[in-house]
């Protein structure tokens, strides 16, 4: 951390946390931070660090009037500092396209019934991608939110808006012939990861944490779900399991691995890789959907709603809507159509 010294002639002594120099031709340039506004003042001086101070608070000269400063805010506020990177990449041009829009609005015209109205038709820019524009929604809907906590707007009235997209992955589940091919083409270590997957319906991300310490001799016991709502998944280790996990060599404390042995930093992008080496790219499987695949083994299997809830860490109230979503009755009729013709063949 970079700091002014205090040599007497008025020169402050503060800490300047961020400050990027650069050196070039014989010449020193200070800048606010790493791609941030240059500092013109003279290095030192009280000018220098009032100019700094100002770059790194663009907060300070705020109209809070206007819709325009509560995207700066928001974007400023810790709320957002927790957002994940790529999320905030996802988001970035969704402030511009909401500060076009809605910018030099009043704020308080977001506590009016009739701007539905205008964000419906705003959001309707892009109806040919309804996804996308949902996007657009959810980011004006978190400047809004943050705007209601702030004590600047009473309501949110992106609240009640329905989004364009819907997706039913009702029928959307992993085959056995589906699984036999990705893992035909794909490396032993994610072929390991989507078998895994597929065997216990544990959640994407704690697979990648599972470690060999939660593996029990008949189950595999972790706390799972976000921070305010943890709850234990208890997966039964069935033969399936136990063999698959008897294939998986011990080079890490965590369970899955990639080729070096070391906790997984990318799956996301070999997957996609290995999704399209084995043709698969285009049938809209996702690796999460590898959850509905095990839901449906345990339906058929005839584990009851609350045996399902402890093992996939549902809510039991849940349970019923989840199976809807992820369980594919087709293949519950033909296993009980199977096990009828085998109760007809084994007493006549």
């Amino acid at each position: 951390m970079r700091s002014l010294k205090n040599t007497g002639a008025g020169v402050v002594n503060v800490p300047l946390k961020g400050l990027h120099v650069v050196r070039s031709n014989g010449r020193t340039y200070y800048y606010a931070w790493r791609g941030g506004p240059r500092i013109d003042a003279p290095f030192g001086a009280p000018e220098f660090h009032a100019a700094f101070a100002e770059a790194k608070s663009p907060t300070n000269d705020l109209d809070k009037k206007r819709l325009a400063a509560w995207i700066t805010l928001y974007k400023a506020s810790d709320e957002y500092e927790k957002i994940a990177d790529s999320t905030k990449r996802l988001w970035a041009p969704w402030f511009d396209h909401i500060r076009d829009e809605f910018g030099k609005l009043s704020i308080r015209q977001f506590d009016r019934p009739r701007i539905r109205v205008d964000i419906k038709h705003w959001r309707a820019k892009w109806k040919d991608r309804p996804r996308a524009a949902d996007t657009g929604k959810q980011v004006l809907s978190r400047v809004l939110s943050y705007a209601v906590s702030e004590g600047a707007l009473s309501t949110n009235p992106c609240e009640g808006v329905p989004n364009l997209y819907e997706s039913n992955r009702a029928e959307i589940i992993w085959t056995d012939d589906d699984l036999a091919l990705l893992c035909k083409h794909a490396s032993k270590e994610v072929a390991a990861a989507a078998k895994l997957a597929s065997l216990t319906g544990l959640r994407y991300g704690d697979l990648f944490k599972l470690s060999w310490s939660h593996v029990g001799a008949n189950a595999i016991e972790i706390k799972t779900g976000k921070s305010r709502g943890k709850r234990g998944a208890i997966v039964p280790i069935y033969d399936a399991i136990r063999e698959l996990l008897k294939t998986i060599p011990r080079r890490s404390t965590v369970v899955l691995t990639n080729s070096k042995g070391k906790p997984w930093k990318g799956f996301s992008s070999s997957w996609n890789k290995e999704m399209k080496d084995a043709g698969l790219a285009d049938r809209d499987l996702h690796f999460h959907d590898l959850r509905g695949t095990a839901a449906t083994k345990f339906f058929i299997a005839g584990f009851s709603i609350r045996e399902i809830a402890e093992t996939l860490a549902w809510l039991e109230e849940r349970v019923e809507r989840l199976i809807d979503r992820y369980v594919k009755r087709d293949e519950i009729m033909l296993d009980r159509i199977r096990r009828l013709e085998k109760s007809r063949g084994s007493n006549g």
